[in-house]
């Protein structure tokens, strides 16, 4: 079993940065990738961010952005390995969302909610 906690959620200014973080506890060598998902108002939680936490060193197809993210965000590990952020840069209205951090155990597709096997409890993230 593997528990993962958000911090960092806030509310901010248009154009302002914003740091998710999502430590992770319990059995965490089971897990292959870690996600960031989203859900705005009236929306489906859609997948933001993602990188593979497994053994070895990042890779250049070890991080996955959605469009609408890219150039924006920026997922990263700790040293520590127990901890992923997600860097939000140039925040806009629309980036409203909860956003909720996510752990697999074998994701063959990073932005597929179904490959994920635990998940937080959600940060809020407003911007206006």
């Amino acid at each position: 079993h593997v528990q993962l906690v958000e911090s960092g959620g806030g509310s901010v200014q248009t154009g302002g940065s914003l740091r998710l973080s999502c430590t992770a506890s319990g059995d965490t060598g089971v897990t292959d990738a870690t996600g960031w998902f989203r859900q705005r108002p009236g929306k489906e939680r859609e997948a933001v961010a993602a990188i593979y936490t497994g053994s070895g060193a990042p890779t250049a197809s070890s991080s996955w952005y959605a469009d609408s993210v890219k150039g924006r965000f920026i997922i990263s590990q700790d040293n520590a390995k127990s901890t992923v952020s997600l860097q939000m840069n140039s925040l806009r209205p629309e980036d409203t969302a909860m956003y909720y951090c996510a752990a697999g155990e074998w994701v063959a597709a990073p932005d597929r909610e179904s490959e994920y096997n635990y998940w937080g409890q959600g940060t809020q993230v407003t911007v206006s």
